[in-house]
C-alpha cells in the first residue's frame, strides 16, 4: 500500500503521468530495448491472490530505477525445469511441479533426506518448511498478475517468458529421469543426465496437452516441446520461451568436449551428420510452434570451438529470426574467466540474426544458495564493465551495444528479494552504459564467422585449427590482451569500401584469410594503405600474396616443449616467468612450422623465437614496408598453452613451469607503440584482464585484478594515458597504477613526459557555457594531448595555464593534433597545471 501511494504521489506532483515520467531522464539514446527480470516463484510464499499481486508489485518498484531505461520490460519465470512443459495436460486443476527446492532434486538421495554432510549437489532441501502448492490455474494467475502489476509500475508493455533446461538442477522430473531416460546425454551433471535436442522419445500411452492420444514411437523431442510448449503457453499466457544451458545447441553445452572432439582428437566423419541432427531440432520445433520468440542462453564456450568439438552450426541457427541470440556466458565469469567469457560473447555477436542481442548479469542464484553480487563477486562489479565495453560493428559501418539486458535473477534460494541489489548493481549498469562504445576500440577482432562455418565441412584437416583459434583469444584477454569490439570478417569487408576511414585509430586483430580471397585482398590494401595488423593462428593456408605480406614460409610442423626467446618487452617479475614452452598440436592448430622467409629483410623485426633439438621456429614478428604509409603488420603463430585434462574446460599450463604462449600477443602491441605492462612478484600471480573502450571519444579503461598486487604501466603512441580521479608517478614515458579488483576510469588526457607526478581531476565548470572542466597537474615541459567529444570544436575548446577562477588570466592557445591519433587538441610545452574546458 505505501510502495502504490508513493507512486500515486510522484504522479500527483509532477503532474507526470507514469509514462511521461518514463521519458526523462532517460539514457541518450542509450534506452535498452527491453530489461527482463528472472525469478522463480519461491518469493510467492503463499498461495494467496492478494500476497502474490504484493509481491509481483515489490518486484517491479525495487527495479524501477533500472525499469525507467527500458522500452519494454520482462519479467522470465523459472518456473520448474521446464519439465511443466513436458507434463502438461492441458488442465488448470493439475498440479505443479515447480522449483520449490535447494540444491539438486534428482539425486539418488530424497529431498531433506539423508546425511547432513551429503552436498546439495548430492541431495536437495525444500526452501520453506511447507512451500505453498500450486496448479497449472495458479501460475496462470501469477502470469497475469505479473503483467498486471508491471503496468501499472512501469507504464511500459510486459511480457512474460517461460524457461525450459534440459539438465536435472531446478525442480524433480519423473519425465526426464524416469519415464523417458532415452532422451538423456551429455555428462555436465553426470553422466546421462542432460535431454539431448536430438533425441527420439519412446513410446508412451499417457495423454498430454498436445498429444491427447499419448506419444507415438520414435517422435523427435523437437517435434514433443514444439508442440507441448505451443499449448501450454498460449494457455498461460506466456509471451516467449528461453531455452537453457545449451539446449538447442548440440549435445553438451558446459564442455570442451562434445559430440566430434572427445579430447583426443576430432572425428570428422560426425560432423555432417551432427550438425543436420542439431537443424532437424530446430526443423521439427518450428514445425509445431512456428511463431513464438525463442531466447536462447547457449553453451558456455564460444562459436568456432563449438563447431568443432559439438557440430554447433550457428550460421544455420541464426536464420530464425524470431531469436534472440544467446548472451555472454554468467558461468565463466565466476572463476574469473573473463576470457571465455569475452570470446564466447563476441564470437556468437559478430553474425547476427537481426541487430539485437543481450547482456545477462548474475545477481542471484535462485536453486544453489549462493548470490553472485553480494558474495562470489563481493560486490565488484568487473562482470558489469568488462562485458558492457563490448561492441559489434555491423555491416553498414555502425557501432552495436546490446538491445537486451536481463538480471538472473531478482530473488535468492530463500525467495527473498534484498532491495541491496538492485540498489547497489543499478549505477554500475547505468554507469557503463552511459559510457557505453561509440566507436570501435583500439583492438577490433575480426571473427572468421563464415570461413569458420564453411571450413569446417570443406576441409578435413582444419577442425583443429578451428578449434584453437578461440581457445587463444580466451587466453591472450585472461592474461591482459585489451580486445573488446567484434567485427565479422564478411561485414569488414563491406565496412572498409564504404568507409575506408574507418578502423584508423584500431588495430585489427585476424587469422590468416583464405589464399586469394576478396578478405586477402582486403587485408593486404588495409595494411599499404597505412593500417595496423595483426595476424594470428597457423599459415598452412595461407597464400602466396599473403605470405609475401608477413615474409613467412612454412616448414616441417614440430610439437612439445621448446625453448623460447625473443626481443620484447615483457612483464616486469621479481622472479621471471619460465623460459621453456609447451606447444601441442592438437591444441594448437597443428604444429609450429613458421619462419621468416627472409631472415635478412630490412623491414622485418623477429620478436620471438622457439627452439627445440637444434631446429628453431620463428613465432612473432613485425613487419612495415617503406611504401605502406606507416602501416604495419606484426604475425604471432600462437601457441595455446592449454590442454584437456579432463573436466570441463582446457587447463592453462601451469604458469610457474611454462611460458604462457599468448602473452605474446600483448607484448607484440608494443611494435605499434601500445605498451600494456604489468609488474608482479612472480609468474603464479594471476593476470589481469583489461578492456578499453572508445565513448564519445574517451578512451574508457575497465578491469579486473584477480590479484591486487599487481602494478599497471601503460604507453600508447598518444603518451601517458591518465586515468581520471587519480595520479600517476609516471616512470620512463609511462603512466603507473595500482588498481583494485574492479576499475573502470574514463581517459580523455594522454601525456609525453619522462617522470613525476602527475594528477588528473575534474572540477566544476562554473562558468556559463561551459560543461566539463579538468585539470592536469605536476606537468614538466609536457605535451599534452586532450581527447575532448567529436562535436567541440576548437573554437570552444578552452586551455589555461596556472590559472584558476574566474578563468581570467592564464589562457593558451592549442591546436589540433596529429590526425593520425584520431581527432584531439595538442598543448605542447607545459609546465605546471594544466586546466581544459569545453
Amino acid at each position: 500500500m505505501k510502495i502504490k501511494l508513493a507512486l500515486t504521489c510522484l504522479s500527483l506532483l509532477t503532474g507526470l503521468s507514469l509514462s511521461a515520467q518514463n521519458k526523462l531522464g532517460t539514457l541518450k539514446g542509450k534506452n535498452f530495448n527491453n530489461i527482463t527480470l528472472e525469478v522463480s516463484l519461491k518469493p510467492f510464499k503463499k498461495n494467496d491472490k492478494v500476497y502474490i499481486r504484493e509481491v509481483a508489485r515489490e518486484m517491479f518498484v525495487q527495479w524501477s530505477s533500472m525499469l525507467r531505461h527500458a522500452d519494454t520490460v520482462s519479467v522470465m519465470l523459472w518456473t520448474s525445469d521446464g519439465s511443466e512443459i513436458l507434463d502438461y495436460k492441458g488442465t488448470p486443476a493439475q498440479p505443479l511441479e515447480w522449483a520449490r527446492y535447494m540444491g539438486n532434486p534428482n539425486t539418488e538421495h530424497a529431498v531433506n533426506s539423508g546425511p547432513k554432510e551429503l552436498s546439495i549437489h548430492e541431495r536437495a532441501y525444500l526452501y520453506l518448511d511447507n512451500p505453498p502448492a500450486f496448479t497449472y490455474g495458479d501460475l496462470k494467475f501469477i502470469v497475469q498478475t505479473l503483467k498486471e502489476e508491471g503496468r501499472k509500475a512501469t507504464g511500459k508493455p510486459v511480457l512474460i517468458g517461460e524457461t525450459f533446461d534440459p539438465g536435472p538442477e531446478f525442480a524433480r522430473s519423473d519425465f526426464k529421469y524416469k519415464k523417458h531416460r532415452e532422451i538423456l546425454g551429455g555428462s555436465a551433471m553426470g553422466h546421462n543426465t542432460m535431454v539431448s535436442c536430438y533425441s527420439v522419445l519412446n513410446a508412451d500411452s499417457e495423454a498430454y496437452a498436445g498429444f491427447p492420444k499419448g506419444i507415438p514411437a520414435n517422435t523427435p523431442f523437437g517435434t514433443f516441446l514444439g508442440r507441448q510448449s505451443k499449448h501450454f503457453l498460449k494457455d498461460m499466457g506466456f509471451d516467449f520461451l528461453w531455452l537453457s544451458n545449451g539446449f538447442g545447441y548440440g549435445m553438451e553445452g558446459w564442455s570442451s568436449t562434445g559430440a566430434i572432439f572427445d579430447g583426443k582428437g576430432f572425428d570428422q566423419a560426425k560432423l555432417a551428420d551432427t550438425k543436420d541432427k542439431i537443424a532437424g531440432f530446430w526443423k521439427y520445433f518450428r514445425a509445431e510452434n512456428p511463431d513464438v520468440q525463442i531466447q536462447t542462453r547457449g553453451t558456455n564456450l564460444s562459436a568456432g570451438t563449438d563447431l568443432a568439438r559439438d557440430g554447433v552450426n550457428l550460421q544455420a541457427i541464426y536464420r530464425d529470426k524470431n531469436m534472440l541470440p544467446p548472451p555472454n556466458s554468467p558461468w565463466a565469469a565466476l572463476d574469473g574467466d573473463f576470457g571465455l567469457e569475452m570470446v564466447g560473447y563476441m564470437s556468437r555477436m559478430a553474425e547476427l540474426p537481426d541487430e539485437r542481442f543481450l547482456f545477462r548479469f548474475y545477481t542471484h542464484d535462485p536453486w544453489w544458495l549462493n548470490s553472485p553480487w553480494l558474495d562470489r563477486y563481493g560486490r565488484e562489479a568487473h562482470d558489469i564493465y568488462l562485458p558492457l565495453s563490448v561492441s559489434r560493428i555491423n555491416a553498414k559501418g555502425e557501432v552495436r551495444i546490446p538491445s537486451h539486458l536481463s538480471f538472473l535473477s531478482i530473488d535468492d534460494t530463500h525467495g527473498d528479494m534484498p532491495t541491496q541489489v538492485p540498489d547497489e548493481v543499478t549505477p554500475h549498469i547505468l554507469k557503463a552504459r552511459y559510457d557505453a562504445p561509440t566507436a570501435p576500440g583500439p583492438l577490433v577482432w575480426l571473427y572468421p564467422f563464415e570461413e569458420y562455418h564453411r571450413w569446417a565441412f570443406a576441409y578435413p584437416d582444419r577442425l583443429p585449427e578451428i578449434y584453437y583459434g578461440d581457445w587463444l583469444i580466451r587466453q591472450a584477454i585472461n592474461n591482459g590482451f585489451p580486445l573488446n569490439t567484434v567485427v565479422s570478417t564478411g561485414s569488414f569487408q563491406s565496412v572498409i569500401k564504404s568507409k575506408p576511414g574507418f578502423f584508423k585509430e584500431s588495430i585489427l586483430v585476424t587469422v590468416v584469410p583464405d589464399a586469394d580471397s576478396p578478405m586477402e585482398k582486403a587485408l593486404i590494401g588495409f595494411v599499404k594503405n597505412g593500417g595496423k595488423l595483426m595476424v594470428y593462428g597457423p599459415a598452412d593456408h595461407a597464400g602466396k600474396a599473403f605470405r609475401e605480406l608477413l615474409n613467412l614460409k612454412n616448414e616441417v610442423p614440430l610439437e612439445g616443449e621448446f625453448k623460447v626467446s625473443g626481443q620484447y618487452e615483457g612483464d616486469r617479475l621479481a622472479t621471471a616467468y619460465p623460459d621453456v614452452v609447451r606447444h601441442e598440436a592438437l591444441f594448437s592448430g597443428g604444429g609450429m612450422a613458421t619462419n621468416l622467409a627472409n631472415p635478412n629483410d630490412p623491414d622485418t623485426r623477429l620478436l620471438a623465437r622457439m627452439s627445440q633439438a637444434g631446429q628453431s621456429r620463428d613465432v612473432a614478428w613485425v613487419r612495415a614496408g617503406d611504401d605502406w604509409h606507416g602501416g604495419k603488420v606484426v604475425y604471432i603463430r600462437g601457441t595455446n598453452s592449454s590442454k584437456f585434462n579432463g573436466g570441463k574446460l582446457l587447463n592453462p599450463d601451469d604458469p610457474s613451469k611454462f611460458f604462457t604462449g599468448p602473452l605474446l600477443m600483448r607484448y607484440a602491441l608494443a611494435a605499434f607503440d601500445m605498451h600494456c605492462v604489468i609488474e608482479k612478484e612472480n609468474a603464479a600471480v594471476k593476470n589481469p584482464v583489461l578492456t578499453i573502450a572508445r565513448s564519445n571519444n574517451a578512451f574508457v579503461f575497465s578491469g579486473y585484478h584477480p590479484n591486487s598486487t599487481i602494478t599497471d604501466r601503460f604507453k600508447f603512441p598518444q603518451g601517458a594515458p591518465l586515468l581520471l580521479g587519480l595520479e600517476t608517478k609516471l616512470d620512463a614515458g609511462h603512466s603507473v597504477y595500482n588498481l583494485p579488483t574492479s576499475w573502470n576510469r574514463e581517459c580523455r588526457i594522454f601525456v609525453t613526459q619522462n617522470n613525476g607526478i602527475v594528477s588528473y581531476k575534474e572540477l566544476h565548470s562554473g562558468v556559463k557555457d561551459i560543461d566539463k572542466r579538468f585539470q592536469i597537474s605536476g606537468l614538466q615541459n609536457a605535451t599534452v594531448r586532450v581527447y575532448a567529444p567529436e562535436h567541440i570544436s576548437l573554437e570552444r575548446f578552452e586551455a589555461y595555464i596556472n590559472a584558476s577562477y574566474p578563468w581570467k588570466t592564464g589562457r593558451i592557445k592549442v591546436g589540433e593534433g596529429d590526425p593520425k591519433f584520431g581527432r584531439h587538441f595538442v598543448a605542447e610545452h607545459v609546465t605546471g597545471t594544466l586546466t581544459v574546458a569545453w
